[in-house]
């Protein structure tokens, strides 16, 4: 069994800054690329960031300059630590992770339910 679990959102005023954590724990062998989505209503699930285990980042160019993704690998865990946060960033915010169960087994993705940010104007 594995569990991601998200913590740490909730409700800012525009310009403020909040950090998302997400814990990975049960029966994990490796964890290659961790990373965050976000839906909005009524839009498709989007990238936000992702992070390799070598800590290569990814970003989506809406929040480029804003956002920072960072790992601790020994704790399993991805932050998403959010500056200057708009209204157009409210949504609920998904982690990821491909990781693998054991040896000889192929990475697989496994997700988060997800915490909700909402950025008042």
């Amino acid at each position: 069994q594995v569990q991601l679990v998200e913590s740490g959102g909730g409700l800012v005023q525009a310009g403020g800054s909040l950090r998302l954590s997400c814990a990975a724990s049960g029966s994990i062998f490796s964890i290659n690329a961790m990373g965050w989505h976000r839906q909005a209503p009524g839009k498709q699930r989007e990238l936000v960031a992702s992070i390799t285990s070598g800590g290569d980042t990814n970003y989506a160019d809406s929040v480029k300059g804003r956002f920072t993704i960072s790992r601790d690998n020994a704790k399993n865990t991805v932050y998403l630590q959010m500056n200057s946060l708009k209204p157009e960033d409210t949504a609920v915010y998904y982690c990821n992770a491909d990781l693998k169960r054991r040896v000889g087994v192929r990475f697989e993705p496994y997700w988060g339910q997800g915490t909700q940010v909402t950025v008042s104007s």
